[in-house]
């Protein structure tokens, strides 16, 4: 398992998504021979000046709390203060500190608690509309809030949609006895943003009874843990889980997953130690006081959120296999191929997959190593189709069956309605060609529902279609609990609908994916 994660450190870097520059800033529009001014709205702490484009309002950089810097570090987070003025808000606030990757050089902010809110332009509809509030994935140490330009979301759908910066990595989710937050701080930057939300989307045309929390891959599971806290309890009203299901753990490690506190205690230990500050007589000023340069040097790949708190009591997993989840409907599923991207960056890292080795990667990859003849025998290699199927190992263990999981385990008591993206040549989610065809990867979803970093992908006609379906299932979910509608094709709340060109329709993926296998693996 060591040089499995050893690798994925190496391969994931060059394979980060392609996000492309901010598209210029619109103060204004002309619409016919009308202009149409800069929109200000007025919010609870101060008024703010956001932008006019195409059939929306765009508000980028607007604070929901008060940067966590200086003695603040690794507090709960704190009211934004109040603004006399108005705020400009045609550019987005600092990404989250992180290395370069998602965000091009990356970042070593942490005044970076900021959302943006993307609405309709008609500013006067007799009913508020829809909200969406979106979580981004990057493993809880990567990815931004602006990364996600939303405007087909909340043209075709007629809904708000919020997307939101949270601390990431240690500084995120640090955990040490006796700090009060320790290892959620992340979590509590997101229900900071939904108390925002509640308080003050109003403002922008949005119903703060109606809110859905959605998010992909780290996002989902930021979701999920949502879902099982008590303290987030009433901010929202439905839920959109991609591709990070709610059933992860450690022997599952391509997936995100929460941690025991002796567990994150621990890794917050070592994290002092490797800064110097082990030995200090205040440890935690210590901390306070490393630039966080050092701090991202020092933290691992990914970060894991502390279960056993006070904002998150039970691990997730256990939270859904108890039913002790929040009672409001929910959209869940995973894309057919999620692992592939992960086999092309252990390519890229140097690992080869050949019917010789084999078995032997195998028993590196499953928790009891005895059984890796039962994975060979199901998921066979020949001559040089090792990358793709250890990706479907991956992928099936690691998503395609939790996901399934959690769908059937939350579908005993809620309303859920569960999906499986399937097309198989989406736009491609690699800077440079991968090693071998990636299929409906991980992440390959979100181009159809956003367009990252501002730029729209280049899509067939057939791929469009299903991006405006998806849109339409989405916003009607948020809108009512139910996708049904629209002249789309009819899902079933008994059945796995998939996504993909032309063929969207009820799929059983079960047995596609081995999950009677995977069911009796830990």
């Amino acid at each position: 398992m060591r040089w499995l994660a050893a690798a994925l450190v190496c391969a994931l870097i060059p394979l980060a998504p392609a996000v492309a520059s901010p598209s210029p800033v619109v103060t204004g529009a002309v619409r016919g021979s009308v202009s149409i001014p800069a929109p200000v709205v007025r919010t609870s702490a101060g008024a703010v000046r956001g932008s006019v484009h195409e059939g929306y309002r765009l508000f980028q950089g607007i604070p929901y709390a008060a940067p966590p810097v200086g003695a603040l570090r690794w507090t709960p987070p704190r009211p934004a203060a109040p603004w006399s003025g108005v705020r400009d808000a045609t550019r987005p606030g600092p990404a989250c500190a992180q290395a370069a990757g998602e965000v091009p050089g990356g970042s070593t902010s942490e005044d970076c608690l900021y959302l943006n809110v993307t609405a309709p332009l008609d500013a006067t509809a007799r009913r508020p509309r829809p909200v969406i509030v979106w979580l981004h994935g990057g493993g809880f140490t990567s990815g931004a809030a602006s990364s996600y330009d939303a405007h087909r979301m909340a043209v075709g759908g007629d809904v708000v949609v919020v997307s939101v910066n949270y601390r990431l990595g240690a500084l995120g989710f640090l955990a040490r006895a006796g700090l009060p937050g320790s290892g959620t701080f992340g979590l509590a930057d997101q229900q900071a943003a939904l108390r925002y939300v509640r308080d003050t989307i109003g403002a922008f045309g949005g119903d703060p009874r109606n809110v859905t929390l959605a998010g992909q891959s780290a996002g989902s599971y930021a979701v999920c843990a949502q879902l099982a806290s008590p303290s987030a309890a009433g901010l929202f009203q439905r839920a959109i889980m991609q591709s990070g299901p709610c059933t992860g753990g450690p022997a599952r490690p391509f997936a995100p997953y929460a941690v025991a506190p002796a567990v994150a205690r621990t890794a917050g230990s070592e994290l002092a130690a490797t800064v110097g500050c082990a030995g200090a007589a205040d440890v935690l000023g210590c901390l306070r006081r490393v630039p966080v340069s050092r701090l991202l040097a020092a933290q691992g790949a990914d970060a894991h959120p502390s279960y056993g708190t006070a904002l998150l009591p039970r691990d997730p997993a256990e939270a859904v296999a108890s039913g002790r989840m929040a009672r409001v409907p929910m959209l869940i599923g995973a894309n057919h191929d999620e692992g592939t991207i992960w086999a092309a960056g252990l390519m890229a890292a140097g690992i080869s997959v050949t019917p010789a080795n084999w078995r032997a990667v195998a028993g590196g990859f499953v928790p009891d190593p005895a059984r890796a003849d039962e994975v060979v025998r199901s998921y066979p290699v020949h001559g040089t189709d090792g990358g793709p199927v250890f990706g479907a190992v991956i992928g099936d263990a690691d998503y395609a069956c939790p996901a399934l999981r959690t769908g059937s385990l939350l579908a005993a008591h809620r309303t859920v309605w569960r999906y499986e993206f399937a097309d198989p040549a989406p736009p491609r989610p690699t800077p440079a060609p991968p090693p071998f065809a990636l299929g409906a990867t991980h992440t390959t979803e979100l181009p159809y529902l956003f367009d990252l970093g501002g730029r729209a992908r280049d899509m067939t006609e057939g791929q469009h279609r299903l991006a405006d379906t998806m849109i339409g299932y989405w916003t009607r979910f948020a809108r009512s609990g139910d996708p049904n509608g629209g002249g789309a094709p009819h899902w079933s709340r008994s059945e796995v609908q998939s996504l993909a060109p032309g063929r969207t329709g009820p799929v059983r993926p079960g047995g596609d994916h081995h999950c009677a296998l995977w069911a009796t693996m830990p």
